[in-house]
């Protein structure tokens, strides 16, 4: 390699991208390098004689950006051996790979280069990669747990053999350039060259760390990837192994990872002969003869193979196509055969659950029996939690039931009787409970029985359109059954609104004949109840630094997205702001998977937390788009700041019922600078913010005073303050009789815990003179 030149720095990295008829992506991948917040880079793009417009493309790059650092080599060589051209030229401190249909994540560099720093510059840095498909659906490393910063770090392959794991690409990793240097690591020629690199590399690196972070976007390819074309280049697999055995005898204390390899060679080698679509027609019987033959070269003794790949294993020992179609057919066989008997045995089940349920009607209604559930099987919370709990304390005659599934079990208190989705237990209480409450539908066989009171809470105030206004939004309404939808609603017996914009919209799209309790959110009753002690305790349990300002990153679900995606570069807005903020993250439920990782002190991961009030609780300020989480934030009293960088898309794709940038809940950001901008400068609680906040509170929070849930206990079961005849909306909190609202004025929801610490800001958000905008409901 390359003397440096003197008095010029060497840089920290050495981004590697070999590049051959892929000028579609080219662009993309380059970019995703040029662009990093980590500038202290040389990008070293290699035209493997490209015969598209790799090259030009290249040189574009280099004519305007002085870290590009072009090789144009003279005839194709393939891809190991670009890449040994582009490791002759590199003086970066490590070394990274990149193929060039596939990009860096924003903030990758900056991660990697913090992550090496933290454990003493290792050998080989391994990070995570997502794989992003044609469709624009992204699916995250499903080995990511192998990644995890938790130990000791750095460590040697012995420490955490599950490394292996990992895809064993050359991409995912970050190389120290002396340690390459001195290993003499380099390239072969012909297909699965990362193979004899990456094994090598990783046995024989004295220090390894990791980092818990996607940083690199694999594009999965419709068409075009060279390991799903056909051809006889999959044939180079066997010298490949051949290379890393060779590797192994010449590093005798390296010996002890022979039966691991040896077990992995079989599992690729299969892999590569059952992909259809690979080998060349007539090859097949040619490529089992090769296998064979490495099988019984390369065989160590070791454990058995995992159960799923002993079919496999045995291919390759045997060598015989034909042996392992019949092994293949008699497995295929078992397999159905054991699918079909559970498919009967639970269609038996379901009629005898069904017949059940038909008995338990016949049974009189147990007026003393209340069951709840949240979102279909979830934990105690939302409003039918808040709901529960004040079953239990203003009717303790009436004993309650929740509905969930068992992972979420341990969220149900004490005295409430458990039940698990589809059981003979939950059809008995379907059957049999006078008051069945849920924020969403209960199961579509349920038949409501006369004397039956059906309480449906919904879980929020609605700003997305909802229920039949879907009906000319394809991409949200989806599959809906709105006849469904409809017969659903025709069972409620009340509708619980927070608000007139909420009973406007609830009796509009569920046209049906409930009374609507315009009585307040249950689950915000605890915002006006909570503590300074409560704050400081949630706080703590979250691991939020004394002193720090604790932001809740919540976004909402989008219906014209398949996959979450990551809408912040959340580690690049708290470097801007500085070590006092720290970020908790919540993924949408609907995703299931977090937004980003968490370093366990700035950046928290709270996407399963089972209280999401418990969240608001402890956080200070709350940026979210258009999720309803703000009607409640609100409640609080505390900033909200709207990110809502794709409103237009949003809009277009599932509609709102009002413009949100025009009468918004606190200061509005449309890119991530602005975003950043408004915290740096204090404009996320200024007085600009605090006048939007107000005009917000009073619209759609006019009954949240810690008495909804009450309300509707005492209106519903204990008759209080009922009005005969009564199937409209009830405003203004209720009938006659019961508890009154207090009025905005008169709340004093306690206060985050750095409000005492905040100073006052030195600017507001810029605005046009003028009253506060006013959006009618609709």
């Amino acid at each position: 390699m390359p003397a440096p030149t003197h008095g010029c720095p060497l840089p920290r990295f050495s981004v590697i991208v070999p590049a051959y008829k892929v000028q579609a992506y080219l662009h993309e991948c380059l970019e995703s390098v040029l662009e990093q917040s980590f500038p202290d880079l040389e990008l070293i793009a290699v035209d493997d004689c490209s015969p598209d417009a790799c090259g030009a493309i290249i040189d574009e790059f280099a004519a305007r950006d002085t870290r590009v650092r072009p090789v144009h080599l003279p005839q194709n060589t393939g891809l190991g051996r670009a890449r040994n051209a582009a490791l002759a030229e590199a003086t970066g401190d490590y070394l990274i790979f990149l193929d060039a249909d596939d990009s860096l994540t924003p903030g990758a560099l900056q991660a990697v280069a913090d992550r090496i720093k933290e454990t003493s510059e290792p050998d080989v840095l391994v990070y995570d990669y997502a794989r992003t498909f044609w469709s624009g659906e992204t699916v995250r490393n499903r080995e990511a747990g192998q990644l995890t910063e938790q130990g000791p770090a750095p460590f040697r392959l012995d420490d955490r053999p599950g490394l292996l794991n990992v895809l064993m690409v050359v991409w995912n990793k970050a190389y120290r350039r002396e340690f390459v240097e001195r290993e003499g690591f380099t390239f072969p020629p012909g297909l699965y060259e990362d193979t004899p690199w990456t094994y090598p590399a990783l046995m024989a690196a004295e220090t390894v760390a990791t980092l818990d972070r996607v940083c690199v976007h694999y594009r999965q390819r419709r068409r075009g990837n060279i390991l799903g074309t056909t051809g006889r280049g999959h044939f180079d697999i066997f010298g490949q192994y051949d290379r890393v055995f060779a590797y192994l005898d010449g590093h005798p204390e390296l010996a002890h990872w022979r039966p691991v390899l040896f077990r992995r060679m079989v599992d690729h080698v299969a892999t590569v002969f059952t992909r259809r679509g690979r080998l060349p027609r007539g090859s097949h019987a040619e490529f089992l003869r090769r296998a064979r033959a490495h099988y019984r070269r390369h065989r160590t003794p070791g454990p058995p193979a995992r159960p799923r790949f002993r079919l496999r294993h045995v291919l390759v020992r045997l060598g015989s196509h034909r042996t392992y179609r019949l092994l293949s057919l008699a497995s295929r066989t078992r397999v159905r055969t054991a699918r079909s008997a559970t498919a009967v045995l639970g269609r038996l089940a379901g009629v005898a659950l069904q017949a059940h349920y038909r008995l338990q009607r016949r049974l009189p209604v147990r007026a003393d029996r209340a069951v709840f559930a949240s979102h279909q099987g979830q934990g105690h919370g939302c409003n039918p939690g808040a709901l529960e709990a004040a079953f239990r304390t203003l009717a303790p005659h009436i004993r309650t039931a929740w509905i969930a599934r068992p992972e979420h079990h341990h969220t149900v208190p004490a005295a409430t009787r458990r039940v698990r989705p589809g059981s003979a237990a939950y059809w008995t209480a379907l059957a049999r409970s006078k008051y069945l409450v849920s924020n969403a539908d209960f199961d579509r066989r349920l038949r409501k029985r006369p004397g039956q009171i059906v309480i449906q809470t919904h879980a929020g105030t609605p700003l997305k359109r909802m229920g039949l206004d879907l009906q000319d939004r394809p991409a949200a309404a989806r599959d809906t059954d709105f006849a469904q939808v409809l017969r659903g609603a025709d069972q409620w017996d009340y509708c619980l609104s927070a608000n007139r914009h909420s009973t406007l919209v609830w009796e509009r799209v569920f046209p049906s004949g409930f009374t609507t309790l315009e009585y307040g959110q249950p689950r915000n009753d605890r915002f006006q109840q909570a503590t300074s002690a409560d704050v400081t305790r949630l706080r703590e349990s979250l691991g939020i630094p004394h002193g720090s300002v604790a932001i809740l990153y919540a976004p909402t679900y989008r219906d014209y997205r398949r996959s979450q995606r990551h809408l912040l570069d959340l580690e690049r807005v708290l470097r801007q702001l500085g070590p006092r903020y720290v970020v908790l993250t919540r993924a949408h439920p609907s995703y299931g998977a977090p937004l980003t990782r968490s370093d366990g002190a700035r950046l928290i991961d709270v996407s399963g937390h089972p209280s999401v009030e418990s969240l608001c609780l402890a956080s200070d300020a709350l940026v979210t788009d258009y999720s309803s989480l703000m009607f409640d934030y609100a409640n609080l009293d505390r900033p909200i700041v709207v990110y809502a960088d794709d409103w237009e898309a949003y809009e277009a794709a599932r509609g709102t019922y009002f413009d949100l940038r025009a009468f918004p809940p606190g200061a509005v950001a449309r890119t991530e600078e602005e975003l950043i901008d408004i915290f740096a400068t204090g404009h996320w609680r200024g007085s600009r913010a605090a006048q939007l906040r107000a005009a917000f509170r009073a619209r759609f929070c006019p009954y949240d005073d810690g008495r909804a849930a009450e309300r509707v206990v005492r209106r519903i079961v204990l008759g209080e303050g009922a009005r005969e005849g009564e199937r409209n909306s009830e405003g203004d909190g209720g009938a006659t009789g019961l508890p009154p609202v207090v009025p905005l004025a008169g709340r004093h929801p306690v206060p985050s815990a750095a409000a005492a610490l905040a100073r006052p800001p030195l600017a507001t958000v810029p605005h046009p003179a003028g009253p506060v905008p006013v959006v009618d409901s609709p």
